[in-house]
């Protein structure tokens, strides 16, 4: 049984660490390279670096955070924000990461993950999807979604929200959680797979930074959705959280943040508390 991993995660925003509740109320959270060789010196089994508004900001990839980064830092290292184009990747594998986090371009291009798998391998290729609970006065009321081109095609209609007869409870978000796409979360895992995406990063945005736990109906539905790994992001409070994400979401690596960072549980505090649970785990 391959051992799950433990991933903490920073939020970058204008060179600094930030943490905030369902994407806003953002607050400072240290220095990235800092907090990157704490976690390696801790026994972090990753790390992930996600620069928060390049998206939405339309700014470039922070590729000397991660360079100061790997310089320091030995774990596999995955960086995701302002990520458009075959350079960009090249560029931050060149620059020491291990993998990209793919969101925004994802969706503005599908064929972007395919031409990125098949030129970097599907290793590297990490999709994240922010995804937002479906409910029915929300979707009748929210007239703001902006809906890709490509989305419109008759052959693409399996990935909206309002077409198909299966149940569609979650939402993809992008630029950040700011902006909804009219595509089914679930659905859109395993297309991403599909193209070649070799995992999917997961985050609730109705969870995130609130500490009340995973959402664990939709880690469930996109593990069992896919066969790559998924990992859960968005609520981690307690090691009991971390613990549901691996026993009833089926996650095989569980994020977090704000437990982390502001050190109310080490990394391995999380991981002998899973260890002793029966949790396959490395120490």
């Amino acid at each position: 049984m391959l051992a799950k991993r433990i991933i903490p995660c920073l939020d970058v925003k204008d060179g600094r660490v930030v943490k905030g509740v369902n994407f806003v109320n953002i607050r400072d959270a240290g220095d990235p390279v800092e907090n990157a060789i704490y976690y390696d010196q801790e026994g972090a089994d990753e790390l992930v670096f996600l620069d928060i508004t390049a998206s939405h900001e339309k700014r470039k990839i922070i590729l000397d955070v991660v360079e100061r980064t790997a310089e320091d830092v030995f774990m596999p290292l995955t960086v995701g924000g302002g990520i458009g184009s075959l350079d960009d990747i090249r560029d931050l594998l060149n620059a020491g990461c291990d993998k990209v986090s793919i969101n925004t371009s994802a969706v503005r291009n599908p064929e972007f993950i395919h031409e990125a798998a098949r030129r970097f391998g599907s290793q590297c290729i990490v999709v994240a999807i922010d995804a937002k609970r479906l409910t029915e006065s929300r979707f009748e009321l929210d007239k703001q979604r902006d809906i890709p081109d490509w989305l419109n095609s008759k052959e693409y209609e399996f990935l909206r929200i309002e077409v198909s007869e299966e149940p569609r409870r979650w939402e993809v978000y992008t630029h950040g959680g700011r902006r909804p796409r009219g595509i089914d979360a679930v659905a859109w895992a395993r297309y991403m797979e599909q193209l070649g995406a070799g995992e999917i990063l997961l985050t609730s945005m109705d969870r995130d930074g609130t500490k009340d736990g995973y959402d664990i109906e939709l880690t469930r539905a996109v593990a069992e959705a896919v066969g790559i790994p998924v990992i859960a992001s968005g609520g981690a409070g307690t090691l009991e959280h971390l613990y549901e994400a691996f026993t009833e979401g089926r996650a095989d690596a569980a994020l977090a943040a704000s437990i982390f960072h502001y050190r109310e549980y080490t990394i391995r505090q999380c991981k002998e508390f899973l260890r002793d649970r029966g949790i396959v785990v490395r120490i």
